[in-house]
C-alpha cells in the first residue's frame, strides 16, 4: 500500500503551497540519485517523494487526495507512473532552479552525452456523455488537434538532402553550465532546447520552417469504463503532443461531464428514482413494475406501504470504477400516486371511502358547489 503522501514529505496536511515545494526540494536533494550513486533504496526514495510532490502541488489532486486518497486519484487517472528518474527530471526541473543539479542522473538513462530534450505537451479535452452510457461504459470517436512530426522532413525540421550544424552556444553539449556560489549548475541550452543541433540558413524544412513540427487533426477512438461520473478524468498515455528528440510525447487527459437524466439520478455508484404508485395497492400490496438502468424489474409492495418508502434492489446500480465489478445499489422511492381527475366511478368510489373513515371532503362540483350554497342559487 502506498505511504501517505504528506507522510512522506513530512508536512501537515494545512502545509501550504511554499511549504510543500520547500519539503520536496530537501528531500529529492537528499535522495538524489548522484549522491547516492548505485543506492537502489534511495533510487526509489527519490520516485516516492517525488510522486509526493506531483499530487500535493496540484490543487486538484491535492483535494482529491484528501478527500478519496490514492484510490480516488486512480479511479480519476492521476497515478503518478515515472518509468525512471529521467521523467522526474524533465518533469520537475523547475523545482531546483536548474536541468540538474550535479549533473550525471538528470540525463535519460542515466549515461553520458546530451541531456534529452523536453517531453511533449500534455492537451485536455472535454467529452459529454449521457447518463447510461458513464453508467454502462462507451467508446466514443473524439478529434484532436496536437503538434506532430512534420510529414514532409518527419520531424528532422531539415530540407531533403541538408544536414544540421553543431549549436555555437552549447558546441553540442544540449546544456550549458554557469557557476552560483559554490554550486556548478547545468541548465537546457536556450539556443537548442536540449538538442546540440541547429538548423543553418536555407536547410530549413519548407513544410514546418525548422522546426520539425506541424499541427494535425487526428481522429482517436476513446474507451470509457462504466461507472465514471463528471470531474472524473481518463489519459492517455502518448497522445499528446510530440516530444523533442529522445524525449516522450505527452498525455490526453480526458475530462469527463455527464448529462443529467429525466428519471435517474445518482450518488457515486448508487442509483435513485421515483415511482408513482396507485393508493389501492400501497394499502392492499400487491407488485410495481419500476425501472433500473439494467432495465425493468418487478418489486413486491407489502400492503400498508406509506408513501415516501424507499426499497432498495442490491446490485442494480453502477458498476464501480475500478472496482472489479461491483456494483452499487438502486434505491426506488414509493409515493402515492394522486389523480388530478378521477373518473366518476373513482369519485363516488373516494366519497364512500372518505364517509366510511369519518373524512370531510369538498362536495362534488368542489368550490362551484360550495358559492352556489353560499348564494342560495
Amino acid at each position: 500500500m502506498a505511504r501517505d503522501y504528506y507522510e512522506v514529505l513530512e508536512v501537515g496536511r494545512d502545509a501550504s503551497p511554499d511549504d510543500v515545494k520547500k519539503a520536496y526540494r530537501k528531500k529529492a536533494l537528499q535522495f538524489h540519485p548522484d549522491r547516492n550513486q548505485g543506492d537502489k533504496e534511495a533510487e526509489e526514495k527519490f520516485k516516492e517523494v517525488s510522486e509526493a510532490y506531483e499530487v500535493l502541488a496540484s490543487e486538484e489532486k491535492r483535494k482529491i487526495y484528501d478527500q478519496f486518497g490514492h484510490a480516488g486519484l486512480r479511479g480519476r487517472g492521476y497515478e503518478p507512473n515515472f518509468t525512471d528518474v529521467g521523467d522526474i527530471f524533465s518533469q520537475f526541473s523547475d523545482i531546483f532552479g536548474f536541468g540538474d543539479l550535479f549533473g550525471g542522473m538528470g540525463r535519460r538513462g542515466g549515461g553520458g552525452g546530451r541531456r534529452g530534450g523536453r517531453p511533449g505537451r500534455d492537451l485536455e479535452l472535454p467529452l459529454r456523455l449521457e447518463f447510461l452510457e458513464a453508467c454502462e461504459g462507451c467508446q466514443k470517436d473524439v478529434q484532436i488537434t496536437r503538434a506532430d512530426l512534420c510529414a514532409k522532413c518527419n520531424g528532422a525540421g531539415l530540407k531533403e538532402g541538408m544536414t544540421k550544424s553543431t549549436c555555437n552556444t552549447c558546441r553540442g553539449a544540449g546544456q550549458v553550465t554557469q557557476a552560483q556560489g559554490f554550486l556548478r549548475i547545468r541548465t537546457v541550452c536556450p539556443s537548442c532546447g536540449g538538442r546540440g543541433e541547429s538548423v543553418p540558413a536555407g536547410a530549413a524544412c519548407d513544410g514546418c520552417g525548422g522546426s520539425g513540427r506541424e499541427r494535425r487533426t487526428d481522429k482517436l477512438t476513446i474507451t470509457v469504463p462504466p461507472g465514471v461520473d463528471t470531474g472524473m478524468q481518463l489519459r492517455l498515455v502518448g497522445k499528446g503532443e510530440v516530444g523533442d528528440p529522445g524525449a516522450p510525447p505527452g498525455n490526453l487527459f480526458v475530462t469527463i461531464e455527464v448529462k443529467p437524466h429525466e428519471v435517474f439520478q445518482r450518488e457515486g455508484a448508487h442509483t435513485f428514482c421515483e415511482v408513482r404508485v396507485p393508493y389501492p395497492l400501497m394499502v392492499l400490496g400487491g407488485e410495481v413494475e419500476v425501472a433500473t438502468i439494467r432495465g425493468k424489474e418487478m418489486i413486491k409492495v407489502p400492503a400498508g406501504t406509506p408513501s415516501g418508502k424507499v426499497i432498495t434492489l442490491a446490485g442494480k446500480g453502477i458498476e464501480k470504477v475500478n472496482g472489479h465489478g461491483q456494483r452499487g445499489d438502486h434505491h426506488v422511492q414509493l409515493v402515492v400516486e394522486v389523480p388530478t381527475k378521477p373518473s366518476s366511478d373513482e369519485d363516488r368510489l373516494l366519497r364512500e371511502l372518505a364517509a366510511a373513515q369519518g373524512v370531510k371532503v369538498n362536495e362534488k362540483g368542489g368550490l362551484k358547489g360550495w358559492f352556489d350554497k353560499l348564494t342560495g342559487a
